[in-house]
């Protein structure tokens, strides 16, 4: 089976993860903590960084920290991962969702100004599967109407837009760690601002909020979404490559896309869009309509044929939970049905050899014949 990931290990994680052991410091404490959270930091011109347990502990963390109540609203793609939505819910505040791009899968940002009411606290914006969203306009929306930004740059790790890295956009912003992005630390996540309070906000957050001047009492209930040295520790080794593995990233790509652009029967992702040139953080495929089978059905195929995929996000709309909740009742969004029925992505870590590309190819080729 050709795995849909599998990761690059083969730098400075085993040297700094024997580093922590030898030192004794593999908890939260130990010093790839800071290291990472500054080296990220500085990464996207940030002047904070706040390393959590995981990219959805960071929404946690980030949304809290924005101190919504109940019946506040923040707008974001109805095709995205639940966490995202998850994250408004828990902070008692109502999430409420545009479509999709056909082209992109992003967030469609010309449908954003219709969604602003006088109840709309945030606007999140998630950069979808290798493309970053058009923050330009979303930026204007933003001071015009006095809303906060939380940018979900959990797929865009060294992805850029007009020039500026993605992860600097807005009030503040998160990155995952999962070990099929980019830069993976096993399990992890970040938050990253350049406001002094909100640092300090989502640090308080991520530790249980512990204050002084006594350190088991407290005035309000946080988590805790602690980072470990380990885990730090192989975040920075990877950092240190990813310019490298951007590079691969395309390279893949562009084999895919040369491999697979004669077949009507498939739609690949743009090679650029936004002013940024795709860097695949996976390499999606979405199947025509006139294909008479979908995404389901495609994957089991080609499982059978010793290919991994994995299946597009399902829109917030249509989540059971969040209808069980009374959310998003009537309502309707098109592009991200379809895509979620019928798009699914190919494998795309960061280990993957041409050999595998070109396996891949052709178990689609003959599951398109």
């Amino acid at each position: 089976m050709i795995p849909v990931n599998e990761p690059l290990l083969n730098g400075n994680e085993k040297k700094y993860l024997a580093e922590c052991i030898d030192t004794g410091w593999i908890s939260s404490e130990g010093p790839f903590v800071t290291r990472f959270e500054a080296g990220m930091a500085a990464r996207v011109g940030r002047k904070h960084g706040i390393a959590v347990c995981n990219g959805s502990a960071a929404l946690d963390a980030a949304v809290a920290a924005l101190d919504l109540k109940p019946g506040d609203e923040v707008i974001l793609p109805s095709f995205t991962i639940i966490s995202c939505g998850a994250a408004i819910v828990r902070a008692g505040a109502t999430p409420v969702v545009v479509d999709s791009e056909p082209a992109t899968w992003n967030m469609d940002v010309n449908a954003v100004a219709a969604r602003i009411t006088p109840r709309t606290r945030a606007i999140m914006p998630v950069h979808i599967y290798g493309l970053p969203v058009d923050m330009a306009p979303l930026e204007a929306l933003a001071r015009k109407h006095g809303l906060a930004i939380v940018e979900d740059a959990a797929e865009a790790h060294g992805q850029k837009y007009q020039g500026r890295d993605c992860g600097s956009f807005g009030d503040l912003s998160v990155f995952s760690f999962y070990p099929n992005k980019h830069v993976t630390s096993g399990e992890g996540g970040m938050i990253l601002t350049d406001s002094d309070a909100l640092a300090a906000r989502c640090r308080d957050l991520r530790n249980l909020c512990f204050k002084p001047p006594r350190r088991f009492v407290h005035e309000e209930l946080g988590w805790n979404l602690r980072m470990t040295n380990l885990q730090a520790a192989v975040g920075v080794a990877q950092l240190e490559r990813l310019d490298e593995f951007i590079e691969r990233k395309r390279a893949m790509g562009a084999r895919y896309t040369q491999a697979l652009s004669s077949f009507g029967q498939i739609q690949l992702p743009p090679a650029s869009a936004a002013g940024a040139d795709n860097h695949y953080w996976v390499f999606g495929i979405v199947l025509a309509d006139d294909v008479d089978f979908d995404a389901h059905e495609a994957m089991q195929r080609l499982a059978a044929a010793g290919v991994g995929c994995r299946p597009f996000f399902w829109p917030m709309h249509e989540q059971p939970v969040f209808r069980r909740m009374g959310l998003f009742a009537g309502e309707s969004y098109p592009v991200a049905e379809r895509i979620a029925r019928r798009g699914f992505y190919l494998p795309s870590g960061l280990a993957l050899t041409e050999r595998q590309i070109d396996e891949v190819v052709a178990a689609v080729r003959k599951l398109l014949a």
